[in-house]
């Protein structure tokens, strides 16, 4: 094989290997994973999966499709013996930005899952010029600028397919663009993103700032963009839109090619909603039924076979309204189908709180989509028993054959082979290869969780992992971390309700006790990664605070050796893929209730962290996976905290007023240490946010938050070996946490495919 890969290579470079330069090699690279990738694709039987998404937040691809394909170490190899580091070439690559967070890596994990499991599922998504945005920070605040991933020798290929759609009266040309998704020893299936041959980034002006209305060119500029205005919002619907209708057309143009005769569409194909983003493909694939002769009962039934809706929040906020003066607008030729769906809907309940149409004229689109389709899900045990007994009980009890729990999972190939190859290796000397396939199998690993020889060399393997870190940030931002700490990490999207604020008043906290001349057991590295919205204020107002503490920190030699905080900027894949393998401890103390899954809480188990959080989303299935002596719960129920919200007499102010370590925290935010490097303004309102709002419940939980972060620091510095035995269990018990025993239950109970 190794021959065979230097002489392809050196063919596709068109010279020898060792003259040819780094993006010579990058691109005679993608090539040949092009060529493998074509001789794994596989005829499609049956019935075969649509995945319809708004991110696909798949990260670089070089290396993953190299492991996938079994060519990672012979291409290593090669490239070493002319000269050339992998490693070095990676670099070359350009991070796609087609996600933000845990939706669109959920999406990237469910589409290797499908190829590796050789079961037929192609994603459809857009090709987003810039994604979300490149962030950095400028005078200790967020500074968002376009992040232009896009280059000639990208992995999203263009194709001659075109399918028109029409917005606001006006039809565009949609282009499909593919990008082969390699499984793990298994076949190839295809993300296809849809583009505008029009969209031009030179409409962009200061910052990320661009004319909202002129479609044409800026339809897939950027991923959510600002919906603070009206422009914004008919923006995302005309973005929405026509992903859908030019995935429908995709899909109807390939069904039919199998056979399909639209009456049997749901033989043919599943589709899966991810969230309310492509909520439209019910009534887009029911109108363009219709055109083709199906009358819209026979229509309305073959979509309801077809489609599936994942439910993705318990935030009310975040489950989409459209006005339907907004659809008239941007897509006319929908509303009428829209307001026959919400006429058949009425027949069904007279409770009006089902209704699609409500009476302030807001389209309700998950409701949409848990009447017209055949199944929702939830993405961990506990948010669908809350979807259940509260968020959508008049639905449950509408439809409760509807409804199902598929809790959200990882690919292990990307976070544990591609990015700690050190931990894959050292699991693969004890317990044998079968784990890749197989990550069940890491149960093994119990059998040496009382081996001194094994818990040292997983602590080195920690160790090594924080240098890297350590190195990686001097390059990219000059920081120098202190690598003898715990390093704890929560890297995740800036929401009040994931709680960086709560972090935040931790880190004052410490600061404090430690200038009272209380010293911690161990010094404390805090790490943070997150994209604020560019248009949520007070996120942003959470990431100005940090940043001034961090100056606050580093500033004082009282603290600085006890103390540092660190914000990772640009928080990415890539980011994620350095900072993971260097956790001690993984922070994910979101509202309990709030978070539906979680996925980063997985990754950090899997690679030897040990969970500090809340009975939330998936951490509720990972505390009884480990046991509670392995993880660090705390904080309020979810029973708790409905019942407080149902109660309505939650008051911030009352807490702050009663506690003064709780007050001397939140003080801190205006006093003059944080002044002399921050911005009054910025500080102040986080401040009284606090104080008079607090709408995800950061003071009740502030107590119990912080007695169980110091006595996870406390266990770390005092039984270093005990510590890593419980590491061990979180990766010995993280098995049941793969992306491939998730999308194993969705085919069993849900997709089918290939039947």
């Amino acid at each position: 094989m190794s021959i065979f890969i230097k002489d392809e290579l050196t063919q596709l470079c068109g010279r020898d290997l060792s003259a040819a330069s780094g993006t010579e090699i990058y691109h005679a690279l993608l090539e040949l994973i092009r060529r493998q990738s074509e001789k794994r694709a596989a005829a499609v039987t049956g019935r075969k999966l649509y995945y319809i998404s708004a991110e696909f937040l798949i990260g670089k691809l070089l290396s993953n499709n190299l492991i996938n394909l079994g060519l990672y170490d012979e291409v290593r190899s090669v490239l070493s013996e002319a000269g050339h580091s992998l490693g070095e070439i990676e670099e070359i690559e350009p991070e796609p930005s087609l996600g933000n967070g845990g939706l669109g890596r959920l999406a990237a994990c469910f589409l290797d899952s499908l190829a590796t499991l050789n079961l037929p599922g192609d994603g459809i998504g857009l090709r987003y010029h810039c994604g979300l945005f490149h962030q950095d920070f400028k005078n200790g605040l967020q500074n968002e600028t376009p992040d232009l991933w896009l280059e000639p020798h990208s992995a999203a290929q263009a194709t001659d397919t075109v399918f028109p759609v029409s917005l606001a009266g006006t039809t565009y040309s949609a282009r499909l663009y593919t990008i082969p998704v390699t499984g793990y020893e298994g076949r190839t299936n295809t993300l296809n993103l849809f583009d505008l041959d029009t969209v031009d980034t030179a409409v962009i002006e200061d910052g990320i700032s661009f004319d909202k209305t002129d479609i044409a060119r800026n339809l897939t500029l950027f991923l959510y963009p600002d919906d603070s205005d009206d422009n914004g919002r008919l923006l995302r619907i005309y973005q929405q839109y026509f992903m859908v209708s030019a995935g429908a057309q995709l899909i109807l143009k390939e069904c039919e090619e199998r056979g399909s005769n639209y009456h049997d569409l749901a033989d043919y194909a599943a589709i899966q909603i991810n969230d309310t983003h492509p909520s439209m493909v019910i009534p887009e694939l029911i109108r363009l039924l219709e055109e083709k002769g199906i009358d819209f009962e026979e229509a309305v039934q073959i979509v309801t076979d077809t489609c599936a809706y994942t439910n993705h929040t318990i935030l009310a906020e975040a489950l989409e309204k459209w006005p339907i003066a907004f659809l008239e607008k941007v897509v006319p030729q929908l509303v009428p189908v829209i307001r026959k769906l919400d006429a058949l809907a009425r027949t069904r309940t007279e409770d009006p709180s089902t209704a699609i149409i409500d009476g302030q004229d807001l389209v309700h689109m998950a409701h949409m989509d848990i009447h017209f389709s055949h199944s929702t899900n939830g993405v961990a045990a506990l948010h669908t028993e809350i979807l259940k007994e509260s968020e959508l009980k008049n639905f449950y009890t509408l439809y409760p054959e509807k409804f199902n729990n598929k809790t959200n999972g990882i690919t292990f190939r990307r976070w544990l082979m591609k990015c700690n190859p050190s931990l894959t290796k050292e699991i693969e000397e004890l317990i044998g290869p079968g784990f890749r396939k197989d990550a069940a199998e890491l149960e093994k690993l119990l059998a040496f969780t009382e081996n001194e020889e094994v818990l040292t060399r997983l602590g080195e393997i920690k160790r090594q992992n924080k240098e890297a870190l350590a190195q990686w940030l001097k390059q990219k931002q000059g920081i120098s971390l202190q690598t003898n700490a715990m390093f704890s990490i929560q890297s995740k999207r800036l929401h009040e309700y994931k709680r960086q604020q709560l972090n935040l008043l931790f880190l004052i906290h410490q600061y404090l006790e430690i200038k009272a001349g209380h010293k911690p057991s161990t010094a404390l590295v805090s790490i943070f990664g997150a994209k604020a919205a560019p248009a949520y204020v007070i996120a942003k107002d959470i990431i100005h605070s940090l940043l001034t503490l961090s100056e606050v920190i580093s500033n004082d030699p009282d603290v600085s050796p006890w103390m540092q905080l660190v914000f990772v900027e640009n928080y990415n894949v890539t980011a994620a893929e350095r900072m993971i393998p260097a956790c001690d401890l993984s922070e994910q103390i979101s509202l309990a209730s709030k978070e539906a899954s979680g996925t980063g809480n997985m990754k950090f188990m899997l690679n030897g962290a040990l969970t500090l959080g809340t009975m939330d989303g998936a951490n509720v299935e990972i505390s009884q996976a480990v046991g509670a002596e392995n993880i660090y719960i705390f904080g309020q129920s979810s029973d708790q905290v409905i019942h407080r919200y149902a109660k309505g007499d939650y008051c911030a102010k009352d807490w702050y007023e009663s506690d003064p370590n709780l007050k001397r925290a939140i003080d801190f935010l205006t006093g003059e240490e944080m002044l002399k490097y921050g911005h009054k303004e910025h500080l102040e309102r986080l401040k009284n946010e606090l104080i008079h709002k607090d709408w995800f419940q950061t003071l009740p939980d502030f107590n119990a938050y912080v007695v169980r972060k110091q006595q996870a620091m406390a266990d770390y510095a005092c039984n270093p070996s005990d510590w890593t035995r419980r590491a061990l269990i979180n990766i010995a018990k993280a098995g049941f946490f793969s992306s491939d025993r998730t999308i194993e239950e969705y085919n069993r109970d849900i997709w089918h495919l290939g039947e």
